[in-house]
């Protein structure tokens, strides 16, 4: 396979070096010699960490003492009622995670299904649904790609755990409701950075990573930081080939009381013969076992293209020494297109049938935000106050073509089936779709947090009045078919109390919030008599009360929550009745950070009790949500070999229990385990850093069905090496 991957190596390099430094004003380039890049000396200036920096990490630099919640800004995760986790730049580079989906594998709380009929990562949290259309940048929706998130750019990606109307707002398409993922682009640091990276993933995947970054003018003040990737080949699942570019410029300037900050990025990902998730047929009574772990059942000729330009600016003005006053505004284009396998699993035998479909898909958004964040005193008591509005507005362009009639093959011997006959059920022009839908969502925040007794007793009160309009049009320029325009309020409770300066208590109520369902037209053959009625948002509420410890060099956190989420509804007779409720209860322990000299822990817990409660004639009350497995761990450590400099050794264990995929409880998929293990080594040549990684995922080959959440299965991937070799020049 030509390998167009391999399309900037050193002189192109050399090129954007001094590119930069012809931007910045650093010092050029003296000469290259070769594979070797020779820069002259520089003199670099240390200055204060600036006021919009992201929280420290602790020891061991694999995760952050707090993390940026929305309204509220940068916080301490010691004088906040929630649970936050911050994983750095340095676990995603040292853990070679190509994708956030491989980041968040760090967290118990967290684990991915695949999308249905194409490839995109989504995730749950706490048992409900997150995908990639609700996750932030910088704190603002609809900005980065919604499908697969390359981390090459990333300084943080922080998980938030709960419903988060309040924090972030509602989300565009309406989940999260367990959790939220907010991602923080890199920044210039006051080191010069100069890395680049080149990889290796197994079966035959090349890629490689320039990373520059420069600090320049009086005091640092302005701050460039580049970077690209590009990343193509053959991937561990037979048949398939991914290809990946990113490039993303981050700009930014901070004065004394002015701050300022751009990104700007283009992402494409293609997947050619990708294996997707299993839809699961009516007639299955129970599910066969997973098949090997580099079966590929679609079809050859699926393709999937992402493609999205995306772009955000936000500024600060530090109104006085307390007050600060922040604007931020963003958006991006998105544009998919592609031929898609829909594989549905028909009996226990594994026989399929495999439909084909064309769904081109155009995505644009614009959304801006703004507010105040400052303190006070009032006698005793001190006052964090935070007030802030948000808008975004989304526009979805869509068309379809679905092939008829499918293919047969089979789970653990697929064939090849032929390209389906498409042209027969159309919707819309496929090379330009027409508008599909339409969304405004606007809101108003405003909070207070009080401390008492010198701050250790930190009560945060807060309410945000959120407006959702969303409206429906039908395919190939049809008039409006739906809208829906609704107002609610969601309020905020939270507690903190510090026993001591490492031991904190904590608790919390807060609510989520997601657009209600539309009444459809039909039940079967029976018209609806409520047909079209859009029913009020959907409010979910959750109660959490736990621990948190921090030793400075490492931290831990016990908590127990539960949360209720209004289901959907069903059709019953001519109405369609907005009824049911999914409650999960769970407890959750994590540990983070370097306990002992040279030994860092990530590693985690989750127990989930789950029930439907309302169904349809009761008939599934009682029964768990499917997907929702009772047990989640991790367990993973770091470890510096004594005696060995630079040499470092990783492992880390993913354990998963197992989950029904159908509301009856009747077909379900087992508990599953995986182990993934890795070095590093780090040393110098020539007086420039070099580090050399392998890591191997899934090292036992295990194959498995990694989760059943939506109703349909997704496999998790074969045994994967990964290796790179980055140079810090």
């Amino acid at each position: 396979m030509a390998r167009s991957c391999f399309a900037f190596p050193f002189s192109p390099l050399a090129l954007a070096i001094a590119a930069l430094s012809a931007v910045t004003g650093a010092p050029a380039l003296a000469q290259t010699n070769g594979d070797t890049v020779q820069l002259d000396s520089t003199t670099v200036t240390a200055t204060e960490a600036p006021k919009d920096a992201p929280p420290p990490a602790y020891t061991g630099g694999q995760v952050a003492t707090g993390g940026k919640l929305g309204v509220l800004g940068n916080q301490d995760n010691m004088s906040v009622p929630f649970s936050v986790t911050s994983y750095t730049a340095k676990l995603i580079q040292d853990q070679q995670a190509q994708t956030i989906g491989e980041v968040l594998s760090n967290d118990a709380s967290v684990r991915q299904y695949s999308g249905y009929a194409n490839q995109s990562q989504n995730f749950v949290i706490r048992g409900y649904k997150l995908t990639g259309d609700d996750i932030s940048f910088n704190n603002l929706y609809g900005v980065m790609p919604r499908q697969i998130i390359a981390t090459e750019a990333l300084e943080r990606v922080e998980v938030f755990k709960g419903p988060n109307a309040f924090i972030n707002g509602v989300t565009p398409t309406g989940s999260g409701i367990g959790g939220a993922v907010n991602l923080q682009p890199k920044r210039a640091q006051d080191t010069p950075t100069r890395s680049y990276t080149v990889d290796y993933t197994s079966d035959d995947r090349l890629g490689q990573h320039l990373d520059l970054g420069q600090r320049f003018g009086a005091d640092n003040r302005f701050g460039a930081r580049i970077n690209l990737m590009q990343r193509e080949g053959d991937t561990a699942i037979d048949d398939e080939s991914q290809r990946s570019k990113l490039f993303v410029a981050g700009l930014d300037y901070r004065g004394d009381r002015f701050r300022l900050s751009t990104d700007f990025g283009y992402q494409k990902q293609v997947v050619n013969g990708g294996r997707d998730s299993l839809l699961l047929g009516s007639r299955l009574t129970r599910l066969p076992h997973a098949p090997s772990s580099d079966t590929n059942y679609n079809a050859p000729w699926t393709r999937t293209q992402l493609e999205d330009t995306f772009g955000m600016v936000r500024g600060e003005y530090d109104l006085s020494d307390r007050w600060t006053a922040y604007l931020a505004m963003g958006g991006k284009h998105t544009r998919e297109n592609g031929t898609y396998g829909s594989a549905t699993l028909n009996d226990e035998a594994g026989n399929l049938t495999i439909g084909g479909s064309k769904i081109p898909h155009d995505d644009d958004s614009r959304t801006v935000m703004t507010g105040l964040n400052g303190s006070l005193q009032t006698g005793p008591v001190s006052h964090q106050i935070a007030l802030g509005a948000s808008s975004i507005w989304t526009e979805q362009k869509n068309a379809y073509d679905f092939a008829f009639p499918a293919g047969a093959s089979n789970l653990d011997h697929p064939v090849a089936v032929a390209y389906p006959r498409f042209g027969q059920f159309i919707g819309g022009d496929l090379h330009d779709p027409s508008t599909t839908g339409k969304t405004t969502n606007q809101s108003l925040a405003l909070s207070d947090t009080l401390g008492f007794f010198d701050d250790r007793l930190l009560t945060t009160l807060g309410v945000r009045r959120q407006s959702l309009l969303v409206e429906g049009y039908a395919y190939g320029d049809g008039p409006r078919n739906s809208k829906y325009d609704q107002s609610i309020t969601t309020p905020i409770y939270g507690v903190v109390y510090k026993l001591t300066d490492e031991v904190s208590l904590y608790a919390n109520r807060i609510e989520g919030l997601a657009q209600g369902p539309t009444a459809p037209t039909r039940n079967g053959s029976t018209p609806l008599l409520n047909a079209g009625q859009v029913f009020s948002p959907a409010r979910s509420k959750q109660t959490e009360a736990g621990i948190k410890y921090d030793q400075g060099t490492f931290g831990a956190t016990l908590g127990v929550y539960r949360i209720e989420q209004p289901a959907d509804g069903y059709s019953q007779g001519n109405r369609y009745i907005r009824d049911g409720e999914q409650e999960n209860r769970g407890l959750e322990l994590n540990v983070f950070g370097e306990p002992l000299l040279g030994l860092r822990l990530l590693a985690g817990a989750t127990f989930m009790d789950t029930e439907l409660k309302g169904t349809q004639n009761g008939s599934n009350d009682g029964n768990r949500a499917i997907g929702v497995p009772r047990f989640q761990y991790n367990l993973g450590a770091d470890w510096d070999v004594p005696g060995l400099a630079g040499v470092a050794l990783n492992g880390r264990l993913l354990r998963t229990g197992g989950q029904y995929a159908d509301a009856a409880n009747n077909l379900s998929i087992p508990a599953w385990t995986r182990v993934d293990l890795g070095a590093r080594y780090r040393f110098k040549v020539e007086q420039k850093d070099v580090t050399l990684r392998a890591n191997v995922e899934n090292v036992a080959n295990k194959a498995y069905w990694e989760s059943a959440f939506g109703g349909y299965l997704t496999q998790g991937d074969p045994r994967t090496l990964k290796v790179s070799a980055t140079l810090d020049f």
